[in-house]
């Protein structure tokens, strides 16, 4: 597929997102950038700010097989996978599968399950498969995971730790929106008469795969390459980082630069590509020395400060 084709169709799943979602065009343009590069999600921000309705309309927009999974303290891998079970009729066990096999997984709340069930989700994530009791159960492509999170409530939760974390293409925040568009909400609401929203889809799971598969002709220079490794670089050698991102964060952000650079109509990387995504690809995969809790310094305000400092090549370099 063009990279024309493909920006026209994100601009149509876009503004089939807003006719719900209001006043969140950079955030949905980052997420439909992460899909776009087949890469799971993790949406962390505060509760009610439209976590699960984004996933869920983002599911129908692009005609996705789509279950969610609210994670609890007693949730078990079983229930995310499925299991073997004793089928009487056959005298035989049969697996019966868990909501995993789908296209969009929502993760939901996944800091509320205990670690040996978010573990769960590791193999499926990396390599889109389950394997149970020694077989192994492919995952139908494409295989997405959107997980949400809340940052500030801690009791009864458990805090995903760095190994899973990095497998998250990027992590992105909703944030309030602002009086306007508040009102306008409440407008729509009004309009609709219901509390349930849906959206029609778009585009086709084969036309999704296609636009994916697109991205592979989105041309990156030398000299780009260099400078998403120099961020990625510059994030391990920070005197307030103790764990800075991994080659595994570098691609992340060369596969988002490319998506949003086929969002922007372009079949090439410029820098502001990189940098616009530089942020969710790279600050849930830093972790911050324990001294700097107290100043408040957070990972996206590194990665903003690298930003700053690390040079970018001139935007005629491809």
């Amino acid at each position: 597929m063009k990279i024309d084709a493909v920006a026209d169709r994100c601009q149509e799943i876009l503004a089939t997102l807003a006719q719900v979602i209001v006043g969140k065009a950079d955030v949905l343009q980052q997420i439909i950038a992460g899909i776009l590069a087949n890469g799971h999600i993790l949406i962390e921000d505060y509760p009610g700010l439209a976590k699960t309705l984004i996933a869920r309309l983002v599911a129908q927009t692009l005609d996705l097989g789509f279950k969610r999974i609210q994670f609890t303290p007693d949730l078990l891998p079983s229930d995310i996978t499925g299991s073997f079970l004793f089928d009487q009729s056959q005298a035989r066990f049969e697996f019966r599968r868990g909501p995993i096999f789908t296209n969009l997984l929502l993760a939901d709340e996944i800091n509320r399950a205990t670690p040996k069930t978010q573990s769960a989700l590791l193999e499926a994530m990396q390599e889109s498969q389950v394997t149970i009791e020694g077989e192994r159960f492919p995952l139908e492509p494409p295989f997405l995971v959107i997980a949400t999170q809340n940052p500030i409530e801690l009791e009864g939760t458990y805090p995903l730790p760095e190994a899973q974390l990095d497998r998250f293409l990027m992590r992105v925040a909703v944030g309030y929106p602002d009086k306007d568009d508040e009102v306008e909400i409440l407008a729509r609401r009004r309009l609709r008469r219901e509390d349930a929203s849906s959206v029609p889809a778009v585009i086709s799971r084969a036309e999704l795969l296609a636009m994916q598969g697109s991205l592979e002709d989105v041309h990156v220079a030398g000299v780009t390459e260099r400078y998403i490794v120099d961020l990625a670089r510059a994030t391990r050698s920070d005197h307030r980082v103790a764990l800075g991102a991994s080659p595994r964060g570098t691609l992340a952000l060369l596969k988002l630069a490319r998506a949003m650079a086929a969002l922007r109509r372009r079949d090439f990387v410029l820098p502001d590509d990189v940098k616009a995504m530089a942020v969710p690809a790279l600050a849930h995969r830093l972790l911050l020395k324990p001294e700097l809790w107290a100043s408040r310094v957070s990972a996206a305000q590194v990665v903003q400060g690298l930003l700053a400092q690390v040079p970018a090549p001139s935007a005629d370099a491809r």
